[in-house]
């Protein structure tokens, strides 16, 4: 249980995954002016990274890598304009598409928490969870979490508390460029958070909050350097949104928890890590939606920014001869109003032609050649990623209503990835909640005691009337009893609400459970044969019946 005492910041070598979160932060943000600057490693952020410009071969050195520099310098946004003049490059914000996609796949249904009472849960753990988790706040969290977990390999998840703020333990999220975690046998161990807040000339300066949890303890410390270097510890209260924490550490700057748990975790996008899978802690990291797909985001902006450049050159223009401009004074130039509707007759002719003349001029747009192009690469940069391009729309598919089956098909892949992302979110969130639910019941005394279990919506939820359509179907069939149908209709009820529908249902149809007649007792005679009219037949008719 401790704080670092100074040295290099970041702590070797988490500069090389947070130099690379740091790319892929710009694609995320999708600002034409922070990939130029990411991708002409002009961005100030990187100075702090010198291990990842360092890394070459797997393993970090101590020169530049001037093969990660030669890569990086044939993307289109890393290419200097010779000329001097602003580069007008086009973004196509795919990327953020890819990862707010990643996002509603996990958490557009959202999942339901429960604690099983059979388990050894109590009442007062199950509302408390229905109370604060399936809520639209943490809903909205989750959601949240799930765009920058796709976007930068991974989120992490911690817990806070402050009773001035709500009355309960709340679950806040943390980009996975704002923490370094640290894991043994591929258990995460302890995590510290770091805020950083510029300071001194030029924001060379750097005051550093870092917030370490560890199992049982939570601790606070505040750090005076610059970007390499983390510094010289200071007081909590030198800073305004660290000065809270001064009356609540104790002399070594920690805050007991109370629970055995760790308060924090870390939910990776997708693993295996491939590029740091031989660098200690970093291949726990998870990997990025795009990680390894960034040459072809980089082409497809090319490509769009070649079709602007069409559109921009095909615009109709008109040539005049030197003659037809207007002078507008001595130093003044002259000028053209394509506006003006009355001119005055010139005798002065085109020495070319002999006769004054106006030119028109405009470029073909390569239309069909740009979008093919544009189209390929979209489809690539999905299927490498992870998703099926129905996922993002089809303008065939857009134009009738899809079944259940249809929509499981053209998402396929897209499903698959849910899937395995689903896991990963529950591998995480569970023991985090159950540290949740526990360090909640310790403060603010809800007596609430149990586990945290996760039920995840179906990836495809099926239309309503297709669903109802087959449940008369087998009504007419008699292939399916009313309960049967109504657990059909309803998935997510209960066993009660379901019991509840059917004894409604019958009551308003006046349907029972049919009377059969009792079976006749092998002592006693058969009944003698009716007649047409239901009378018994004469004793005559029955012997000549009978004799037949």
């Amino acid at each position: 249980m401790s704080l670092p005492t100074g040295g290099q910041w970041p702590p070797p070598p988490n500069g090389i995954a947070l130099g690379q979160q740091a790319l892929w932060s710009a694609w995320f943000v999708g600002d034409p002016e922070g990939l130029k600057a990411a991708y002409a490693l002009a961005d100030p952020s990187f100075g702090q990274y010198s291990d990842f410009f360092a890394y070459e071969n797997g393993k970090p050195g101590s020169q530049p890598a001037t093969g990660l520099i030669n890569r990086v310098a044939r993307f289109f946004w890393s290419r200097p304009s010779l000329s001097g003049n602003r580069k007008a490059g086009v973004h196509v914000p795919l990327a953020a598409d890819i990862a707010t996609a990643s996002a509603d796949l996990l958490f557009s249904e959202p999942p339901q928490f429960v604690v099983d009472q059979d388990d050894g849960g109590n009442q007062q753990a199950a509302d408390r969870v229905d109370e604060l988790l399936n809520a639209s706040d943490f809903h909205s969290e989750l959601i949240e979490a799930a765009e920058t977990c796709a976007a930068l390999g991974g989120t992490w998840l911690r817990l806070v508390w402050d009773i001035k703020v709500a009355d309960r333990v709340m679950i806040d999220s943390v980009s996975a460029d704002n923490a370094i975690g640290e894991w043994r046998w591929g258990v995460l161990q302890a995590v510290t958070f770091f805020t950083e807040y510029r300071t001194g000339k030029n924001d060379q300066g750097v005051l550093r909050h870092l917030e370490r949890h560890e199992p049982g303890v939570i601790l606070h410390g505040l750090y005076k350097g610059d970007v390499k270097k983390l510094g010289d510890q200071v007081a909590l209260s030198e800073h305004p949104d660290t000065a809270l924490y001064a009356d609540l550490v104790d002399d070594q700057g920690a805050i007991p928890t109370g629970v055995k748990g760790l308060t924090a975790a870390y939910v990776a996008n997708m693993r295996p890590q491939r590029r740091w899978r031989k660098i200690g802690d970093l291949d726990n990291l998870g990997r990025s939606d795009y990680d390894g797909v960034e040459p072809l985001m980089d082409a497809l902006d090319e490509t769009y920014t070649s079709w602007m450049r069409d559109v921009r050159l095909g615009k109709a223009r008109i040539i005049v001869p030197e003659f037809m401009l207007e002078n507008l004074g001595p130093g003044k130039g002259a000028s053209w109003e394509e506006d003006r509707e009355v001119y005055t007759a010139l005798k002065i002719a085109s020495p070319e032609t002999g006769q004054a003349q106006i030119t028109s001029q405009q470029f073909a747009i390569r239309v069909a050649e740009h979008e093919a192009t544009c189209a390929a690469l979209v489809d690539e940069i999905l299927r490498s990623a992870g998703y099926s391009p129905g996922t993002f729309g089809s303008g065939q598919d857009q134009m009738r209503t899809l079944t259940a089956t249809e929509v499981q098909s053209r998402e396929k892949e897209s499903n698959r990835t849910r899937q395995k992302k689903a896991r990963y979110w529950s591998q995480a969130l569970e023991p985090l909640l159950d540290t949740w639910l526990e360090l909640d019941a310790l403060i603010f005394h809800t007596g609430a005691v149990g586990d945290v279990d996760i039920e995840w919506a179906d990836e495809v939820q099926e239309d309503p009337l297709t669903v109802a359509q087959t449940a008369n179907a087998l009504t007419l069939a008699k292939a399916a009893s009313t309960k049967t149908l109504v657990t059909m209709v309803h998935a997510d009820w209960d066993e009660a609400a379901i019991d509840e529908e059917v004894a409604l249902i019958q009551k308003q149809s006046g349907a029972s459970v049919p009377m059969l007649p009792p079976l006749a007792s092998a002592t006693e005679p058969p009944a003698p044969p009716a007649g047409g009219n239901g009378k018994p037949l004469p004793p005559e008719m029955v012997a000549q019946q009978q004799g037949k």
